[in-house]
């Protein structure tokens, strides 16, 4: 028990990590429930894509509001009240379903509420290790949350969740009901210390904390660079996965279980990275560990544009689950280390409006690339793109992993 959560974590984060993982495993069994509802009520294309749609927007509309509010107000309340909120909405959801009224207007509703309660709840919740755990804590501590989230959210909630859904279409949102509800008993329980604002203090306009976020981010050259590389980094991994489907259907000759096993070898990896994380921070710099890691997704992308083995793309995507992993880690340590505590909300939003507006950006591309000049080209655009940003970067990345030794101050003068 020690080796997994070690005592001078503290009982608070404890608390943390079992309101996370079990936020965590509500999510996964929601992921498959999700758009398997939808189509079981509408054979339309546009409307069951509008299911993705639903999950993928509303950190882009609400991703800045939700790190303004977490800078704001108290955010264990925060974390509470949003995932108070996805409850009721899960509730409702199978009232409609066990009464015979559920449509497709109101899973994709529903679906749309869900994801715009997880937005505030995920963005705030990413704010708080930072204030339960010492910064050198930090790479430890987000690894056992990232753990989490790749058993649960991704390896073991999907199948559950789709086995839940064929034994009768309400029990996987029940389930999410009863594990969302139970996380938020979980981090009731949590004690966190003020953020950074003097309660007296007059409170500025939003756009004034909108803008704070931001320019803190583009005036600090370490975040800001590390924002930049998700950024690209994100339209390189958007382009080629855009097409993944596709790419495993033509070009590996897989079908649909096949397809979903690319993913299930793809969490495997994560798991070996989990397991190898203590042991790759106590041998190797974090800037380093960066390095390494940007040219493994690089040839990951050369990897898949060259073969059309389900095996050797098989061991490709086990080697970029466990990079995904380690990169993820690091980035978030790095970065909570270098934010103060008054800004982690925002700086946070900022990065995952870089995240969702990178794959939006890549997938466009991805998209059009595959129509006009085949399944591989977006592969190769990723692979050209990734390298040729690895080089522009490569001094820097040593740079962004120790800037938290010296981090700027919350606001730089007018």
């Amino acid at each position: 028990m020690q080796v997994l959560l070690p005592a001078r974590l503290g009982t608070g984060y404890r608390w943390l990590l079992a309101s996370s993982w079990t936020s965590n495993l509500g999510d996964g069994l929601a992921a498959a429930a999700g758009p398997l509802l939808v189509a079981s009520l509408t054979g339309n294309a546009f409307l069951v894509s509008l299911a993705a749609l639903l999950r993928w927007a509303p950190p882009m509309v609400f991703g800045l509001h939700a790190g303004v509010l977490s800078d704001r107000l108290n955010r264990r309340r925060i974390v509470m009240v949003a995932d108070g909120s996805r409850a009721v909405v899960l509730a409702v959801l199978v009232l409609t379903m066990l009464t015979g009224r559920v449509s497709v207007t109101v899973a994709l509703v529903a679906l749309g509420l869900l994801s715009t309660a997880e937005v505030f709840a995920d963005n705030t919740t990413a704010t708080l290790a930072p204030m339960l755990v010492h910064r050198d804590d930090l790479a430890v501590a987000n690894s056992r949350l990232q753990a989490g989230f790749i058993t649960l959210n991704q390896l073991a909630g999907p199948p559950i969740g789709a086995a839940l859904f064929a034994a009768g279409r309400a029990w996987p949102f029940v389930g999410e009901a009863v594990l969302v509800s139970a996380g938020v008993l979980l981090v009731s329980r949590l004690v966190l210390p003020a953020h950074g604002r003097d309660p007296q203090e007059a409170v500025p306009g939003w756009t004034r904390d909108l803008a704070e976020g931001v320019r803190w981010t583009v005036r600090h050259a370490a975040v800001r660079t590390l924002v930049l590389t998700i950024l690209i980094f994100n339209v390189t991994f958007g382009a080629a996965w855009s097409v993944l489907v596709l790419y495993a259907h033509d070009r590996l000759g897989l079908g649909a279980v096949g397809f979903g096993l690319l993913t299930t070898v793809s969490a495997a990896g994560g798991l070996l990275g989990t397991g190898l994380y203590g042991w790759i921070t106590r041998r190797v710099s974090l800037g380093n560990v960066m390095r390494v890691g940007l040219i493994i997704e690089t040839l990951t992308h050369l990897g898949l544009a060259l073969t059309t083995s389900p095996w050797v793309a098989s061991s490709i995507f086990f080697a970029f689950g466990a990079h995904a992993f380690v990169w993820n880690t690091t980035s978030i340590t790095v970065r909570q280390r270098a934010v103060p505590a008054q800004l982690q909300g925002r700086v946070n939003s900022v990065n995952t409006i870089c995240v969702y507006g990178g794959l939006v950006v890549g997938s466009a591309i991805g998209g059009t690339l595959a129509t006009h000049a085949g399944i591989a080209a977006p592969f190769w655009f990723a692979f050209a793109g990734s390298a040729l940003f690895v080089v522009l970067l490569w001094r820097e990345l040593t740079r962004i992993a120790h800037a938290d030794e010296h981090p700027e101050p919350a606001s730089s003068p007018a």
